[in-house]
């Protein structure tokens, strides 16, 4: 099975990642960010490298998926290849940091490789808002984020919405801002009450 998480910066994905994968046995896949070779000089220039760091995630994540096909294992994955084409490089063209022509041969890989994948088979979307975001992002202290733009993240909310919306696999949706699930015990009990409910229950069904 593939359960991916999904989210926008300091969502806490990676948190809900690693706990969940302790709770069921699954096989943890996390995002690229300390062996990312490109991260720090994005968020010093956006413009310059936008290209540069979706085409890395596109190709990291491309991996992941075509890796998670083949196993027989369950596989809970920290982000998604869709998230990257459906959310972050629009950001960034919506926003005049990546071009008309990068964004368009970038969106044309993209479908080239969703033409051989398919959809997870339980997508976990952390909603949270801009305030819970910051706080999350403060509180890890990573130096290459303390330049990240409030409108930054804000395009990214409204297009993880938009996406979300929209989204056609089987969905379960974690009120980041109220589940407080690293440090309460009973939130994350919530999460993982929902899970079950989803996966093993009777009549699982999409929470949109």
């Amino acid at each position: 099975m593939h359960i991916a998480i999904a989210g926008n910066i300091g969502s806490g994905k990676t948190t809900l990642t690693t706990m969940l994968a302790k709770r069921y046995g699954w096989i943890p896949h996390f995002e690229p960010v300390d062996d990312n070779p490109y991260l720090a000089d994005f968020y010093e220039d956006m413009t310059r490298w936008s290209f540069n760091l979706q085409i890395f995630f596109l190709n990291k994540r491309f991996k992941d998926v075509v890796e998670i096909s083949k196993s027989t294992e369950t596989i809970i994955q920290d982000r998604t290849i869709f998230e990257d084409a459906c959310i972050f490089a629009p950001n960034l063209h919506k926003m005049n940091m990546m071009s008309d022509r990068d964004f368009d041969n970038y969106t044309d890989l993209f479908y080239l490789m969703m033409s051989l994948v398919k959809l997870p088979d339980l997508m976990i979307y952390i909603r949270s808002g801009i305030p819970n975001l910051v706080s999350n992002i403060q509180k890890r202290g990573r130096d290459f984020e303390k330049s990240i733009r409030l409108d930054y993240l804000q395009g990214l909310n409204t297009l993880y919405e938009d996406w979300i919306s929209g989204y056609k696999g089987k969905l379960m949706i974690v009120d980041g801002d109220h589940l407080k699930f690293k440090d309460n015990p009973k939130d994350f009990q919530v999460i993982t009450d929902m899970i079950d409910d989803r996966l093993y229950g009777l009549f699982p069904f999409n929470d949109k």
